[in-house]
C-alpha cells in the first residue's frame, strides 16, 4: 500500500473541510433551536393567565432589573397551578461571557447577532482561504504553457543549458552562444546545437551542453524562442578566476510557493526567492547548491501519484514570477530529498518513486555535474576552484528507517556502491590548490536535531561513523584540506562541529563542521528541536531556528602569504545577514595528536 497516509497535509485538508461542514451545520442548528427555546421559555416581562383562571404564569426580572440600560442577570419564572406556586430561577449570562463564548466556541446567540455573524464570517473566510491555497494554483496555474531556459552545471570548459518550449510550432529551435561583450572572446554567434523534436515524453524539455569554452570567461547564450542569458565558466581546478580574491557559492533547501499565505499574492509567488535575488548582485556566487525539497508534492494536499502530478509541481516553481530574478545570473545544482517523492521517503524504488524521479531527472539531474561511479548514478561529484564536492543521494538507496535499530552494522543510508564512491572521494588526492572537500547531504549529519531523528543520519549511526572517521582521516593526512558538510531539510539553521574523540589518533585540527540551512521559502518550526546531549561530542556553534527564508553564502579565500585556506559562512535570514563564521583548513603537516594541533590556526 502506498505510504500516502504518512504524508503531512494529506489528511489535514479533508479534515478541515469535514470540520467546516460540521461547524456550519451546528451553527445553523444552534441558531434556530436557541430562538425556539427562548420563545417557549417566556423571557418577556408580564403575567399570563389561562382563560379558566386555574393556573397562571408570571416572569419576574431579578438582579439588574432596576437599571434599564443593563441586561438582567437573573429572572424568576412563577407557575401557579390550582393554588400552588412553582418557581424556577434562571441565570442570564453577561454580555462579555456571551461574546467570549461566541468567539471561542463559535456558538451563535440571537441576542448577539452582530458577534455571531462576525464569527461565522471569520470562519467562512478561513475555509475559503483553505480552498484558495489548496486548489487555486492547481486549477488556474497548471503551467502547461511554461517556457523558459536556465543554466545548470558550468565547468571550466562547458555549460549545461535547459530549454522548455511546449509550442512545437517553434521547432526547430536553434541554440547559439558567443563571448559576452568585453569578455576578451570572439563575440560572433556560434551554433551550440539544434532541437528538432520535443514532446510530452520529456515534458517538452531538452538539455544542451555547450562545449569547447574558455575558463573564467563570461558567455551569452540564446535560443530562437527569444530566451537568452549569461553564464561564466569556472576557473581550472584548484585555481581562482583571474583577479578574484575569493570563490563563493550559495546553499539552501525547501521551497513552497505562497508561504507564508497571503490571499492577495500571486498563487505561485515565492517570497524567499525575492530575498535571494536581492543579494545575488552583491555576492557574485558561482552557483546555488540546492539541497532538496524543491517541490512539496504532498503539502498541503497530494493530488496524485502519477508523473504529471509531480511534473506540474516543478513547472509551477519555474513559472513563479519570482524565479527569473533568482536564476538569471545564478546556476542551480540539486540533490533530491523526501518531498520530491513522499514524506520521510525510505522505500527505495517502490512506487511512486518512478513517477517522482521522472521530472527530477528531466529538470534537475540532467543539469547536474557528472554522476559519480557510473553514468546512471543519482549522486554527483565535481571540482571547482579551491573545492571539491560530493553530492549524496540519501533517499534512493537507504534502508527502511525502522527495519533495524540505529546502531545496526548492516543498516545503510547510501548503499554499498555510493558509500564506496564517497569514501574514495574522501581518500583521493586533490589537484594542487584545492583546500576544501564538501559533503552535500539533503538531511542533517548531526544527531542534535531530536524531533523526527529517525529520518536523519542519527538513525544510521554505524555507516555515519565510517564516514566521519574517513573525514577525520583527511585532516590527519597533512594535505591541508578541510572537510565541511552542507545539509538542509530541518527548516532551521544550525552550525555543528564534530571534533575527533579525545586521546584518539586524530588531531583536533581534523574537526569536521556542518552548516545546515533551510528553508529558502517555507515555514519554520514554532518549537525548538535542536539541542546537545552530554557525551555525544557534537558541539553546537550556532542555532538559529526562526525565519521563513534562510540561505547561506560560502566564501573561500586564500590567506595571503600562508598555506592555509579560509572559509567564511554567512547566514541570511528573511533577506538580512544575521551571522557569519570563519574556519581555517588544517595545517599541511602530517601526523596526529598535540604535535599537529600546535601549528593549527
Amino acid at each position: 500500500m502506498l505510504t500516502i497516509l504518512q504524508i503531512p497535509g494529506h489528511q489535514l485538508v479533508p479534515t478541515i473541510f469535514t470540520v467546516a461542514l460540521i461547524y456550519l451545520t451546528s451553527f445553523l442548528y444552534s441558531w434556530f433551536t436557541t430562538d425556539q427555546q427562548r420563545a417557549l421559555h417566556g423571557n418577556e416581562l408580564g403575567t399570563r393567565s389561562r382563560p379558566n383562571g386555574k393556573s397562571s404564569v408570571r416572569s419576574i426580572t431579578g438582579v439588574g432589573s432596576k437599571q434599564a440600560h443593563k441586561e438582567p442577570t437573573q429572572s424568576t419564572l412563577e407557575v401557579i397551578v390550582n393554588g400552588h406556586t412553582y418557581k424556577h430561577e434562571h441565570q442570564h449570562k453577561g454580555s462579555t461571557l456571551q461574546k467570549l463564548e461566541i468567539i471561542l466556541l463559535g456558538v451563535p446567540n440571537s441576542k448577539s447577532i452582530a458577534w455571531s455573524l462576525a464569527t461565522l464570517a471569520a470562519n467562512v473566510l478561513l475555509i475559503l482561504g483553505t480552498v484558495d491555497v489548496v486548489y487555486r494554483a492547481k486549477i488556474s496555474y497548471p503551467s502547461h504553457d511554461c517556457a523558459f531556459t536556465r543554466v545548470g552545471y558550468v565547468s571550466d570548459t562547458s555549460a549545461k543549458v535547459m530549454i522548455r518550449e511546449p509550442d512545437i510550432a517553434q521547432l526547430p529551435i536553434f541554440i547559439s552562444y558567443r563571448g559576452a561583450p568585453n569578455s576578451g572572446v570572439d563575440d560572433s554567434w556560434k551554433s551550440a546545437g539544434q532541437i528538432h523534436f520535443l514532446s510530452n515524453e520529456t515534458d517538452y524539455t531538452y538539455t544542451q551542453v555547450i562545449a569547447h569554452l574558455r575558463p573564467s570567461t563570461q558567455y551569452q547564450y540564446a535560443a530562437s524562442t527569444n530566451h537568452s542569458g549569461f553564464f561564466t565558466t569556472a576557473a581550472p581546478a584548484g585555481q581562482m578566476a583571474p583577479g578574484a580574491t575569493k570563490f563563493t557559492f550559495l546553499t539552501s533547501s525547501c521551497i513552497k510557493p505562497r508561504f507564508p499565505y497571503n490571499p492577495f499574492s500571486h498563487p505561485l509567488s515565492i517570497p524567499g526567492l525575492k530575498h535571494l535575488a536581492k543579494w545575488i548582485p552583491e555576492l557574485h556566487a558561482s552557483f546555488m547548491l540546492f539541497l532538496g525539497d524543491f517541490i512539496y508534492v504532498d503539502v498541503p494536499h497530494r493530488f496524485g501519484v502519477d508523473a504529471e502530478t509531480y511534473r506540474r509541481e516543478y513547472r509551477q516553481v519555474y513559472s513563479s514570477p519570482d524565479w527569473p530574478a533568482a536564476s538569471k545570473d545564478l546556476p542551480w545544482l540539486h540533490v533530491i530529498d523526501d518531498h520530491e517523492i513522499a514524506n520521510d521517503w525510505d522505500k527505495q524504488s517502490q512506487d511512486p518513486y518512478s513517477a517522482a524521479i521522472d521530472p527530477w531527472d528531466l529538470y534537475h539531474s540532467s543539469l547536474n555535474p557528472p554522476a559519480a561511479s557510473h553514468p546512471n548514478a543519482s549522486y554527483f561529484q565535481f571540482t571547482q576552484g579551491p573545492a571539491s564536492f560530493f553530492m549524496m543521494d540519501t533517499r534512493r538507496y537507504r534502508d527502511s528507517e525502522h527495519a533495524t535499530n540505529a546502531t545496526s552494522h548492516t543498516k545503510t543510508m547510501l548503499g554499498a556502491t555510493q558509500l564506496a564512491s564517497l569514501l574514495h572521494f574522501l581518500a583521493r588526492d586533490e589537484p594542487a590548490g584545492v583546500q576544501w572537500k564538501f559533503i552535500i547531504s539533503s538531511i542533517p549529519f548531526t544527531r542534535n536535531w531530536r524531533l523526527n531523528a529517525a529520518d536523519t543520519w542519527a538513525n544510521y549511526l554505524s555507516e555515519r561513523r565510517i564516514i566521519l572517521e574517513a573525514m577525520w582521516d583527511v585532516g590527519m593526512r597533512g594535505s591541508g584540506i578541510g572537510v565541511v558538510i552542507l545539509s538542509g531539510d530541518r527548516h532551521e539553521f544550525a552550525a555543528t562541529a564534530f571534533p575527533p574523540p579525545e586521546n584518539g589518533k586524530w588531531p583536533l585540527s581534523a574537526t569536521v563542521h556542518e552548516f545546515s540551512t533551510s528553508p529558502l521559502s517555507m515555514f519554520y518550526l514554532p518549537v525548538r528541536s535542536y539541542w546537545e546531549v552530554p557525551g555525544e561530542d557534537e558541539v553546537c556553534i550556532k542555532y538559529a531556528p526562526d525565519g521563513n527564508s534562510k540561505f547561506g553564502a560560502v566564501e573561500l579565500e586564500r590567506v595571503v602569504g600562508g598555506e592555509q585556506g579560509l572559509l567564511r559562512f554567512r547566514l541570511f535570514v528573511d533577506g538580512v545577514e544575521r551571522w557569519d563564521y570563519v574556519l581555517m583548513t588544517p595545517p599541511a603537516v602530517g601526523g596526529g595528536g598535540r604535535v599537529k594541533d600546535a601549528v593549527w590556526g
